[in-house]
């Protein structure tokens, strides 16, 4: 963001706060269209005018804004990853022997298959 123009950075971080404002509106449950329209044209407004002036403001927000961001959604992969090899009863760490998992049992493997190669 050091070397974007100062209107692309006020346009983005506009985008960023607009991104927040939905969200903390609609889990208090008082989301409309109009609030975010306005929302939206009154936060474009103050940053493209002030753009030149809060231009290091701007790219502090940006990276704090990222960095959340992508905290929030790192942390959804995980729990997704966690859900999906929970219901598929993928051990990972090998900790349980399950009926029905997709890992192969090693005492099944006779050492008479085995054979080295060279």
């Amino acid at each position: 963001m050091e070397l974007s123009s100062p209107r692309f950075k006020a346009l983005a971080v506009t985008a960023g706060i607009s991104f927040w404002f939905f969200i903390i509106t609609t889990s208090i449950g008082r989301f409309s269209l109009t609030s975010l329209a306005i929302f939206v044209v009154i936060s474009l407004i103050i940053s493209q005018i002030f753009a030149v002036k809060l231009s290091r403001v701007l790219d502090i927000f940006a990276i704090i804004n990222t960095k959340i961001f992508l905290g929030i959604l790192f942390v959804f992969i995980i729990s997704v990853y966690g859900i999906f090899f929970k219901m598929l009863r993928i051990d990972l760490l090998r900790l349980k022997k399950q009926k029905t998992t997709y890992w192969i049992n090693m005492e099944q493997l006779k050492e008479s298959r085995l054979f080295k190669q060279y």
